[in-house]
């Protein structure tokens, strides 16, 4: 049985591991910041302690078994409200994800130290930081190398304009990100930059073999 001193050092010390990760967060301006994430680690922390040495006057009963790994799963499911909440749907894109993802590995980190784990504990939270802090920049580059796709085009002039595109592109009109009309190379033309996002190379092919499809519309040689 741990003394009352032993708990509250590892309530804390869950709030410190649980503070690292809500730094990070909370640095992005997440609703899920700092906060929160120091409670759900504190508070998994705590049931992990109840679970495992509050029912010790119900043990000295005859015929009574504790399973203190049901409440760690109860809490691994219950977090999904806040990790829910956390999510949003802005347009085509959902936000949220990783936050939703951090608040449950939080969960678990508190369960963590309330089984005494101090080594996993902090492991785990140098991991997720890595993560999410290490690991971001990378993916920010894929995602800009898979994702953006620029188009650079030559067309009589208004004959292609943003009513044009959502004719012929459809529901794919929403991939549009950005739409430039300048002056072309003649009076009576226009250059016109298309940057598409969330876009695959196949599917910028196939948008562009659309474009191309209208009457005076060419790829600007330029930028071949």
């Amino acid at each position: 049985m741990l003394t009352n001193w032993e708990m509250c050092i590892r309530l804390l010390l869950a709030a410190l591991l649980g503070s690292l990760i809500g730094l990070e967060r909370e640095r992005l301006l997440w609703a899920a910041g700092l906060r929160t994430h120091m409670m759900v680690c504190v508070g998994s922390c705590l049931l992990m302690i109840v679970s495992s040495f509050g029912f010790q006057d119900a043990l000295a009963m005859s015929h009574t078994e504790l399973d203190p790994s049901r409440v760690a799963a109860q809490v691994v499911s219950g977090i999904g409200f806040l990790g829910a909440g956390s999510i949003l749907l802005r347009g085509e894109v959902i936000k949220g994800l990783t936050t939703a993802a951090s608040l449950w590995t939080v969960a678990a980190i508190g369960l963590s130290v309330g089984g005494g784990l101090y080594v996993v504990s902090g492991a785990a939270t140098f991991i997720i930081l890595l993560i999410l802090v290490a690991i971001k920049p990378f993916e920010k580059v894929y995602r800009n190398r898979v994702q953006v796709h620029v188009l650079k085009l030559v067309a009589p002039k208004q004959a292609l304009s943003l009513n044009t595109l959502h004719e012929v592109m459809g529901n794919r009109s929403g991939k549009v990100k950005q739409f430039i009309v300048e002056k072309g190379p003649r009076a009576d033309t226009d250059s016109i930059t298309i940057q598409l996002t969330r876009t695959s190379g196949a599917q910028a092919k196939e948008i562009l073999e659309q474009l191309l499809s209208i009457d005076g519309v060419q790829e600007d040689s330029a930028s071949q």
